[in-house]
């Protein structure tokens, strides 16, 4: 479903890796054998959108080497407009390793000097961002150099001028930057922009208090609606005068939590596509998020629409 304009409903850029994962609990190190994908938070959220029937378009710079042909052909393999993505000849994909050792999950990147890193604000499509209704950013783009930063700004100052909904995911990774040099940038950053979506740990480490109604009454100071993830068994609304608390959905079983908060911001997003109130799209997330952890993968298990209306429904799988 693209606008009228045929420009995708929801526009983000970001970076996406290469992905190993150690298929047994013995960990990278003594493993025989690792399984390839990929991941990335934006090409994630891409994904579940289009999964749930509407259009995205993903712009991420990839290198012109096999792991960035994978990559390219598998998101537009997903349903995702990929024309406006680079394939950078010399400059390396990214790549992380991840295992679940002992119970311990770990994430190892290689991401220095990696073809996304080199992003800039020229590499941005100005009218693909002016024609799209959403564009989602994250916090991942603007921690892996200063040339991703300056593109997110960039980016949400496009979009703002032309009265496109900014979505801003913090994505706060402590592996990529210290805490003191997030917390200024992304706490700039949620005040461009129209929807801030933090997890609750993540707020308590950017505004230093793990008060709550602390935490609350500086997210009212923001002009955006702020989306909470993580609280206990609920998602919290927090706007300027109001504050409502959403249900999760029950998971049946959870097998892999990496994914969940990109699950959830696709549906949530969908949610405001379709015209849902804010309570309505939360409820969306939170089910898209809730059917996340309950398969493996970094996107693989993000669901279809059919598959989101049929948990709503309660429809009784038939196997045979």
């Amino acid at each position: 479903m693209n606008n009228k304009n045929g420009y995708p409903e929801v526009v983000t850029f970001g970076e996406s890796m290469g992905l190993l994962t150690a298929e047994d609990s013995r960990g990278l190190e003594y493993a025989a054998q690792l399984r390839k994908s990929f991941g990335g938070a934006e090409s994630n959220l891409a994904i579940g959108i289009a999964r749930l029937g509407h259009s995205a378009g993903w712009c991420g710079r990839l290198g012109d080497d096999p792991l960035g042909h994978m990559i390219q052909k598998s998101i537009r393999g997903e349903g995702v407009d990929v024309s406006r993505s680079i394939l950078a000849e010399g400059e390396p994909t990214g790549l992380m390793l991840r295992e679940n050792a002992s119970g311990h999950a770990s994430v190892y990147y290689y991401r220095k000097l990696s073809a996304a890193s080199h992003m800039t604000p020229e590499d941005l499509d100005e009218e693909y961002i002016r024609n799209t209704r959403i564009l989602h950013v994250t916090g991942i783009t603007a921690a892996i150099s200063a040339s991703g930063l300056a593109t997110v700004n960039r980016a949400m100052d496009i979009a703002k001028k032309a009265g496109v909904t900014v979505c801003f995911d913090p994505n706060l990774r402590l592996k990529l930057w210290t805490l003191e040099e997030a917390r200024p940038v992304l706490l700039a950053l949620a005040e461009k922009c129209d929807y801030f979506l933090p997890g609750l740990d993540e707020l308590a480490l950017l505004y230093e208090t793990e008060d709550q109604n602390e935490i609350f009454a500086r997210l009212r100071q923001l002009h955006a609606v702020s989306i909470v993830k993580g609280g206990p068994d609920l998602t919290y609304v927090v706007e300027k005068d109001n504050t409502l608390e959403v249900p999760y959905f029950k998971a049946d079983r959870v097998l892999d939590t990496v994914g969940a908060g990109d699950g959830f911001c696709a549906g949530f997003i969908t949610g405001l596509l379709r015209g849902y109130t804010i309570e309505e799209a939360v409820r969306l997330g939170n089910l898209n998020g809730s059917m996340v952890i309950q398969a493996v993968g970094d996107w693989e298990a993000l669901p279809t629409d059919k598959q989101v209306q049929a948990k709503l429904s309660n429809k009784v799988h038939v196997e045979r």
